[in-house]
């Protein structure tokens, strides 16, 4: 402002001048760029299949708007009302049963002094259902318990086949991830809470009931969302051992692939859609609620030894692990031998079979490639997606939107994405529409399912690095890209090296996401399983299953082995700075 005397003496108002137009850097300006590509890589193929899923349900066959005919009809069919109504009982029953096994389990792993390598067994099998498709449990329980099944006589008049078969299955694909939560809630324990109750003479059994229960209530609802929402979303244990009991997520298979009804087809996978995001609505408030659970001043808490508790929890700890490895064990079984029941003979026909005498090789082939494009591209994707997101300045509004899109993928079951897939990707008048067919597609469908929990992970780590990085780089004028590659990178890197096996191991097991855009050429493993079984092929099927779980080991075991030799030389800095 400048100020003028007039011709009184006297002091003029000062004239008024415009504000300064913020001026974006060159580095601000790239940064938004990238970001707008993420956006529109989320919006392209997530939001925008949904929004097909949306308008194929109230459209009909000639393309016509009847609005909510489709949903009327729907529930007027009581066949497939009654299939909703299943699909909630049998979750809730698996929720009942999974968690609070989790919990004991968590319980045994987290609060008790039994000895550490005993501990660092359970955590390995219990991991072990992580790495298979879900089909592998359903074919184990099926070669136990059914009609030729080796305990067969246990269940006496009683069918595995249906509700009993969906519900073991589906206990064992969801027990892993329940327990994850429940050791990390167990884990958030305040000392000083318990050594006071000790003081005041409390009974341990009311220091359960008081002190752990309501401290770890967060994450048994959070177990149980997430465990409810597999359920009613999984597609291969309910179509290999459901038999007559029909639920959404084999409804919509029936629908759209039997029946080629896309109309009907999109309303259930509307109403699959429905638990998901209730239950990720419900989970995600529960984990903003986990983080004031501890406190500056917590005391972490340290166990003490008792001799039969301890025994308990140990013996029902080997219990679980005998169930789980039981099954495994099952299905490696199935693939080494001619023929259950019939002829027991070891015989490695079932893997010459799969691996050379058919076209199940390039399945197996296809599921290596599909799974290491996407551990590659989706680690760097979500890394940088999330990195613009916390380290870029006044990003205003594109921040919540790009966050609020990366944690919406985990509310959209695979069998939803895939269905909207189908019908966003092959209209003709879609540019791209060149995508569909081909194994990118089968790529970015798998990098979009799985990103919620690899952006939350990134998240996570870059919220530990100081943002006064990038403020000292910009201020030496370093261009972010500098920054980002020499420092944010190798500080990053055991959450970068996590993301990429997490994305290889989930893409080698997954069927539901895969099920409507594979072609002939482009058939992955878990599919062609599915297919196998539906054949009676039970042998080769179980061999195709045991190696996605070996291929699955060996990369792990590779990682493991990689990485501790990387990050001995790329984090030697985090022993300096201990020292």
């Amino acid at each position: 402002m400048t100020q003028t005397t007039t011709s009184a003496g006297r002091m003029a108002a000062p004239a008024p001048t415009t504000a300064p137009r913020l001026r974006w850097s060159r580095d601000a300006l790239v940064a938004r760029v990238m970001m707008v590509g993420v956006m529109a890589l989320l919006l392209a193929f997530l939001i925008a299949p949904l929004f097909s899923i949306l308008v194929n349900a109230v459209l009909d066959k000639q393309g016509h708007f009847v609005g909510l005919a489709h949903f009327m009809a729907y529930f007027q069919t009581p066949s497939l009302l009654r299939a909703a109504g299943n699909s909630v009982w049998v979750a809730a029953m698996v929720a009942m049963i999974s968690v609070p096994m989790a919990f004991v389990c968590a319980y045994a792993l987290t609060r008790t002094c039994l000895p550490t390598p005993f501990k660092a067994t359970v955590r390995l099998i219990a991991l072990i259902p992580l790495l298979a498709p879900s089909l592998l449990s359903a074919i184990s329980f099926v070669q136990w318990f059914g009609n030729q099944g080796a305990l067969k006589s246990l269940l006496g008049s009683a069918s595995i086949y249906g509700a009993p078969g969906i519900i073991l299955a589906e206990v064992y694909n969801t027990f892993p991830h329940a327990l994850m939560i429940l050791v990390t809630a167990l884990s958030l324990a305040d000392g000083r809470l318990y050594e006071a109750a000790t003081a005041l003479r409390t009974p341990g059994w009311r220091q359960f009931l008081t002190i752990t229960l309501p401290s770890c209530k967060y994450g048994l609802i959070s177990a149980c969302t997430v465990v409810f929402t597999y359920v009613v979303s999984d597609f291969g244990a309910p179509k290999v051992i459901g038999g007559n009991f029909n639920v959404l997520s084999v409804d919509v298979y029936k629908q759209v692939v039997g029946q080629l009804n896309f109309s009907m087809g999109a309303v259930v996978g509307m109403l699959l859609l429905v638990p998901s995001i209730v239950s990720f609505a419900i989970d995600y408030s529960v984990r903003r609620k986990i983080k004031a659970q501890l406190t500056a001043r917590s005391v972490p808490y340290t166990p003490q030894p008792h001799r039969v508790a301890d025994a308990l929890l140990a013996l029902f700890c080997v219990c679980v692990c005998g169930m789980l490895l039981a099954t495994i064990g099952m299905a490696l079984y199935t693939s080494v031998i001619k023929l259950w029941p019939y002829d027991l003979v070891f015989t490695l026909d079932h893997y010459r079979f799969v691996l050379f005498e058919s076209d199940m090789a390039d399945a197996y082939t296809n599921s290596l490639t599909v799974a290491l494009c996407t551990a590659v591209g989706g680690s760097l994707v979500v890394f940088f997606g999330a990195y613009l997101i916390e380290k870029t300045r006044n990003l205003g509004w594109m921040r919540n939107a790009m966050h609020l899109m990366a944690v919406l993928s985990m509310a959209v079951p695979g069998l939803v994405l895939g269905l909207g897939y189908v019908m966003f990707f092959n209209h003709p008048a879609n540019p791209l529409n060149f995508l569909y067919n081909t194994m990118p597609i089968l790529v970015i469908s798998m990098v979009v399912h799985y990103y919620t929990s690899s952006h939350l992970t990134a998240v996570t780590a870059l919220q530990q690095i100081d943002n006064e990085f990038e403020a000292v780089s910009a201020s030496l004028k370093v261009p972010f890209f500098k920054t980002f590659v020499r420092v944010t990178v190798p500080v990053c890197l055991p959450a970068i090296l996590d993301i990429g096996r997490y994305f290889f191991v989930v893409s080698m097991a997954s069927l539901s996401c895969a099920i409507f855009i594979y072609t002939p050429e482009t058939i992955l493993a878990s599919v062609a399983i599915m297919h196998m079984d539906q054949a009676g092929d039970v042998g080769p099927a179980a061999a195709l299953a045991s190696l996605i779980v070996l291929t699955s080991v060996a990369v792990s075991i590779l990682y493991s082995l990689a990485t501790r030799v990387l990050l001995a030389r790329t984090q030697a800095w985090r022993n300096l700075s201990r020292g």
